[in-house]
C-alpha cells in the first residue's frame, strides 16, 4: 500500500509544470528569471507558486542569493536526494498510481515535441528527431542483456555537463511486454 508521504512526493514530482521546472534546473542552478526564460508557457505567478512548492518539499534548494532592485534574487538547484522516486516508492505504488505516472511521462513527451515544433525552422532529419515502436522478440536473458548494454552505453553521456557546443537532447525509452502469447 502506498503511504500518504510517497503519494504526495510522487504528485509533487509528476505535476507537468513542476516536472518542467525540475527538468530545467537539472541542467544547472538557475534563478526564477532564467527558469521563466526557458519555461515561457508558464505565467510568472504560477511559476513562483510551483517553485515554492518544490522548495518547501525540499526538492529544490536555494543555493545563492543576491540583491536585485530592492529584493533578493534566489538561485535554485535540484536536491537530487528528494527529486527521484525510490525503487521502494515505485514498488509500493498502485496500478492507478503507475498509470498516472505514465500519463504524466507521456504528457511531458508531448509537451517537449510540441515545443520543438514551435521552432522557426524544423528539419526532423537534420535535427536527429525520430520516434518509432520496434517490436522485439527476446528471451528474458536477451532482454536483460539489451537493457544492460543500453544503460551502459548511455551512462557516460548522461554525465556530460551543458556547454556551448552541446545540444540538449531527450531520449525516452519504454519497454512494455505485450499481451500477445508466446509462440
Amino acid at each position: 500500500m502506498v503511504t500518504e508521504d510517497v503519494t504526495a512526493q510522487a504528485d509533487l514530482l509528476i505535476h507537468p509544470i513542476r516536472l518542467r521546472i525540475i527538468e530545467t534546473v537539472t541542467r544547472q542552478p538557475m534563478t526564477a528569471r532564467q527558469i521563466a526564460a526557458i519555461v515561457r508557457e508558464v505565467p510568472q505567478t504560477t511559476l513562483y507558486r510551483h517553485l515554492n512548492k518544490l522548495l518547501t518539499a525540499g526538492i529544490l534548494a536555494v543555493v545563492a542569493e543576491r540583491p536585485v532592485r530592492g529584493t533578493r534574487e534566489k538561485t535554485y538547484a535540484l536536491d537530487e536526494q528528494w527529486a527521484r522516486l525510490t525503487a521502494q516508492d515505485v514498488a509500493d505504488a498502485t496500478r492507478e498510481d503507475h498509470l498516472r505516472y505514465f500519463k504524466t511521462f507521456v504528457a511531458s513527451l508531448l509537451g517537449d515535441f510540441a515545443r520543438y515544433l514551435q521552432r522557426e525552422r524544423i528539419d526532423l532529419m537534420a535535427d536527429g528527431v525520430s520516434y518509432n515502436k520496434a517490436p522485439l522478440h527476446l528471451t528474458e536473458d536477451e532482454f536483460r542483456n539489451l537493457r544492460e548494454a543500453l544503460f551502459a552505453a548511455l551512462e557516460p553521456v548522461t554525465q556530460n555537463p551543458p556547454g556551448p557546443d552541446r545540444q540538449r537532447r531527450i531520449l525516452s525509452l519504454v519497454f512494455l511486454p505485450t499481451d500477445e502469447e508466446r509462440k
